[in-house]
């Protein structure tokens, strides 16, 4: 099967199972109440970049994570197995070892052809994904993980992960990533440092009187010209850590240096939401919210153990009227911003928030025009320590997809290691409307040729 792109053509091979090195537990497992989120359940991926390595240019890529793939399944087995849905509506793990779908392709070019996926080449990486091949058994059942290796003339190679979000986090993927590049053959380890643990009954929630108020419950949306729509683009937006630094400066200006130290995290946020809500010409009247996915493993009163994989993750909201976000000083909306992940990184708010799950359906349904979903993977460690053989990767994103119709996901990104004037910097991937696309990055611009007083 090849697919085409001017003169762009990938040859994939024939799927094939990688099951665990050793024989391991044939059994059920359950997961816990954020994984079992619905929102959750869908194939995240994730793009590896990695530049051709004198010292590994004799070594086929895709034997070498093969064999160091069978070997961290059998510490990490439920990923060889299949995600079921059963009587009572939960997801649970098939622990079978009947395998982890295993792509192997080929590439007609050089990785420096595609600027390594860094800039304008970003929508190349469709070509690499896993969108085209199945993610269920003829049962319907799902499998947990599936991988591609495409090589490339130059000696380099793509690596994409496709997980399902019902089973891992970012931070949970990352781990399992870690493992598999610590037992390739390159590194002579025979097991991984951190040892993988399931216990995913330390996040079920229980039935409270008291359940969370959900805002997407009471709120009048607003709603775009450009939705809905099959045409969609993607972009990653670069700001060096100079215009950052300008921007924070800029805020703090506006609020009399009332609030400081506002983080790179906040001040992309309002960045990000004002920019994408006013490119969707989002109308006035309606309201918008920003969803912020928050870490809860550093905020726990009991902590998880360190190889605790599964989901563990809480939402934060922040809610305004088009007209609020677009005529407000951005020091105002960072600081709406900032209150509420200080209130989400409370013990108190994570485990009510699960117990919320357990009590009641909750609403998080991401498809609506006016909501946007911001998520950080800078500290999740994909440019650091997956080292196969071919040094660490030298670019990383998500694999260009529009989730199932869940537009409105953006993600901040560590920028690629190969351009230096990036370092300290950040790149924003947004997912928007071919015909909204140009007022985003207009936005964008405009915001990191901000000059201080």
């Amino acid at each position: 099967m090849a697919n085409k792109n001017a003169t762009l053509s990938v040859e994939n091979k024939e799927i094939i199972f990688i099951k665990p090195s050793k024989p391991t537990p044939t059994t059920i497992l359950s997961l816990s109440s954020i994984d079992n989120v619905p929102e959750n359940n869908f194939l995240s991926q994730s793009l590896h970049v990695y530049q051709n390595s004198l010292s590994s240019t004799k070594l086929d890529p895709a034997n070498v994570i093969k064999e160091a793939l069978s070997k961290a399944l059998f510490y990490y087995y439920p990923l060889a197995g299949k995600l079921v849905r059963h009587a009572d509506g939960k997801l649970r793990i098939n622990c079978n070892s009947e395998g982890v779908p295993f792509i192997e392709a080929v590439c007609n070019c050089d990785l420096s052809s595609l600027h390594y996926l860094d800039g304008n080449d970003v929508e190349m990486g469709k070509h690499f994904g896993v969108d085209d091949f199945p993610s269920q058994d003829e049962f319907g059942n799902q499998y947990p993980l599936l991988l591609k290796v495409t090589k490339f003339l130059c000696g380099g190679f793509i690596f994409v992960v496709g997980w399902s979000h019902a089973v891992c986090d970012g931070t949970g993927i990352s781990q399992f990533l870690r493992a598999v590049a610590e037992l390739a053959s390159a590194s002579g380890k025979t097991e991984p440092t951190v040892k993988p643990v399931w216990e995913r009954e330390r996040l079920v929630g229980a039935i409270t009187s008291q359940p969370m108020e959900n805002p997407l419950d009471k709120t009048s949306f607003s709603v775009s010209p450009f939705l809905p729509t099959a045409e969609f683009s993607h972009e990653c937006s670069k700001m060096d850590s100079e215009s950052i630094t300008r921007l924070k400066m800029s805020f703090m200006k506006e609020s009399d240096n009332e609030h400081k130290g506002f983080t790179t995290f906040e001040t992309l946020a309002a960045c990000v939401w004002r920019s994408r809500t006013r490119a969707l010409k989002l109308n006035d009247d309606g309201e918008t919210i920003l969803i912020i996915i928050v870490g809860a493993r550093p905020h726990l009163m009991d902590p998880l153990p360190g190889g605790y994989y599964g989901n563990a993750i809480v939402v934060a909201f922040v809610m305004l009227t088009v007209r609020e976000l677009n005529e407000r000083p951005l020091s105002e909306v960072v600081k709406h911003i900032r209150e509420s992940i200080k209130a989400a990184f409370s013990n108190d708010y994570i485990r009510n928030s699960i117990d919320t799950l357990e009590t009641k359906e909750v609403n998080l349904s991401y498809e609506s025009h006016a909501i946007t979903v911001l998520t950080d993977w800078r500290h999740l460690g994909l440019l650091e320590k997956v080292d196969f053989g071919w040094k660490e990767p030298v670019n990383t994103m998500p694999v260009p997809s529009d989730l199932d119709g869940i537009t409105g996901m953006c993600t901040i990104l560590p920028p690629s290691t190969l351009d230096p004037s990036m370092s300290g910097g950040a790149r924003v991937y947004v997912s928007l409307p071919s015909a909204a696309m140009p007022k985003f990055k207009e936005e964008m611009k405009a915001l990191t040729s901000i000059q201080n007083a």
